[in-house]
């Protein structure tokens, strides 16, 4: 309630305008508005982490953990979520929340946690988004149809028939549900038992919330675990071009098919985390050291609920204090209205502010604090750690066709074909392309045929050219919906190496009989083997310095060679 101060509205404003936020880093600000108040800024340890209070512990009380699970899916794959509430705290906490839940990934869309009445066209807007609407207009959002709607007052989600909502590939989203069940519903894993324990006391509010991220820590660290294997950095303009190789990725999590993971990769988020993350060399932060040190502890601890809560409590630990580096000092002295001030008869309206007396107020605080250091705040750079090379997400037995028996084989074979070897070519051959079902084989047969090139050519009979032809054709059949763009990018050099004579002056190369295969009309394919080629180029810049000349047409040549090779196979 208004009551008259000493103090004008419009110093009051100006102030907490022109206040100077001290950088990140557990720094503290106490300054005062002017009304014989006391206020205190503290900021967080690390920028990066996001700050949410106890927004997420919020969000888990009233939608539940298959809601908010399903929101935070929705999310990651880009589909549109919307909130209502008759509480327009609840919509900025949940709107807040949400987003936090997606770090290390950021949200690149629009975010709008209170929607005006005047903006609700935007609701129509093709792009994804996170918005929140007061619950006056609920009649008006339930006609939406590519919406995903969450009633926080009443706790529940709508999920158009039109949307194909991605899950977490398992066994991740089970593990995920089993954690968050343990640190929000304690009791349930004892609700049975003939003699429970005595009744398992939830965290305070906000621990709560740090160890409900932590879940979604670890289950960020087992999604990206050694995505950094799969980063390439090409160093030919004064920023590095930072390239991430998707398909192999996914290959080698055993999630080429998962359409979830898909979605994430191929998303404006994750394009942002390998821009923002990719570096070598800057600021980490918890999640850095969490990928690369501890998935395997992760991994090791979900068979055991006692270790696995233990380490989300240390996780949460260290998200608390980021939020709370010092939380003896978190006090704030504002003074309140007087006991029954709201019953009294002779009630002053509220004044009206007077916007040029603001910002002239703001002007002059502004000019006091020009001379004050700038908040800033030096961050300490290091060699980001790379982790564990990436491993499959999937507990399978995978067939192994790689044995050293098999290798043995294809290099037989091949040999037979270069030593005109009928006979013992054909009765080779069929387990050699059997063998080619695997990849440490068709790495062998590119290295086999290397080595029976001379100077970049090698002329062959009819009988070997059909040979070669048909483990071509079986190598190229497995890449081209596969990881392994370096077998395909390893073969292609040698497509244009082997040809054999038709007649007089006609020669036909063996890239005319593999041009058909999908993987040459992959352009992802085409640009990973670029960035390869310029890395081994760049690569033997360093190495070795005779070539002076070379560096100012390293870019184009590489590009001329592609493009020739392009031309040859038909693809421009």
């Amino acid at each position: 309630m208004w009551t008259r101060m000493s103090v004008s509205l419009e110093s009051l404003i100006a102030n907490l305008c022109a206040c100077l936020v001290p950088a990140a880093g557990g720094s503290q600000k106490l300054f005062s508005l002017g009304a014989g108040d006391r206020q205190l800024i503290q900021t967080p340890l690390h920028d990066s982490l996001p700050v949410t209070g106890t927004s997420v512990a919020l969000l888990f009380q009233q939608l539940g953990i298959q809601n908010v699970l399903n929101l935070f899916c929705a999310v990651l794959t880009e589909n549109k979520v919307l909130f209502h509430s008759a509480s327009f705290q609840r919509l900025s906490d949940a709107c807040r929340a949400l987003e936090s839940l997606m770090f290390p990934l950021k949200y690149s869309y629009p975010y709008i946690p209170i929607l005006p009445a005047q903006l609700l066209e935007v609701l129509s807007s093709p792009t994804p988004f996170i918005i929140g609407v007061h619950s006056i207009f609920k009649t008006d959002v339930h006609e939406l149809l590519d919406v995903i709607i969450a009633d926080l007052d009443g706790g529940t989600i709508k999920i158009p028939e039109c949307i194909h909502l991605s899950s977490l590939p398992e066994p991740l989203l089970h593990q995920t549900q089993s954690a968050l069940s343990l640190i929000l519903h304690p009791d349930l894993e004892v609700a049975d038992h003939a003699f429970p324990p005595p009744r398992t006391a939830l965290s305070h509010s906000k621990m709560l919330d740090k160890e409900v991220r932590a879940v979604f820590l670890r289950l960020f660290a087992q999604l990206f675990q050694g995505y950094r294997s799969c980063l390439q950095l090409i160093r030919i303009h004064a920023e590095p071009v930072i390239h991430f190789h998707k398909t192999a990725f996914l290959g080698q999590r055993g999630l080429v098919e998962n359409d979830f993971l898909t979605k994430v990769l191929n998303g404006m988020a994750f394009a942002g985390f390998v821009s923002e993350r990719g570096p070598p060399y800057r600021a980490c932060d918890l999640f850095d050291e969490l990928v690369a040190f501890e998935v395997e502890r992760i991994k090791v601890e979900e068979k055991n609920p006692l270790k696995m809560i233990k380490h989300i409590r240390e996780l949460a630990e260290q998200l608390f204090k980021n939020e709370n580096p010092n939380p003896h000092m978190a006090f704030q002295k504002v003074p309140r209205p007087t006991e029954g001030s709201h019953l009294r008869v002779h009630i002053l309206p509220f004044p009206k502010i007077n916007e040029a007396r603001v910002q002239e107020l703001i002007q002059e605080n502004l000019a006091k604090n020009q001379n004050a250091p700038p908040a800033t705040r030096i961050e300490k750079k290091c060699v980001v750690p790379a982790g564990p090379p990436v491993v499959s997400i999937m507990e399978k037995v995978i067939t192994v066709f790689n044995s050293a028996q098999r290798l043995e084989v294809v290099r037989n074979c091949i040999s037979f074909i270069f030593e005109n070897k009928t006979l013992e070519t054909e009765k080779t051959l069929p387990a050699a392309l059997r063998a080619l079902k695997g990849k440490a084989a068709r790495q062998c047969l590119t290295d086999e045929l290397g080595l029976h090139v001379q100077q970049n050519r090698a002329i062959l009979d009819h009988q070997q050219f059909d040979y070669i032809i048909r483990m071509m054709n079986c190598t190229l059949q497995d890449c081209s919906s596969l990881e392994e763009y370096n077998i395909a990018a390893a073969l292609l050099p040698l497509t244009s190496a082997f040809y054999r004579k038709l007649a007089p002056g006609v020669s036909q190369f063996a890239y005319t009989c593999v041009q058909d295969h999908p993987i040459w009309t992959n352009q992802q394919f085409w640009e990973t083997t670029f960035y390869n080629a310029v890395q081994e180029q760049v690569r033997s810049l360093y190495l070795s310095a005779k070539d002076d000349n070379h560096i100012p047409h390293l870019k184009q040549k590489v590009r001329e060679e592609l493009n020739s090779t392009r031309v040859c196979l038909g693809l421009t």
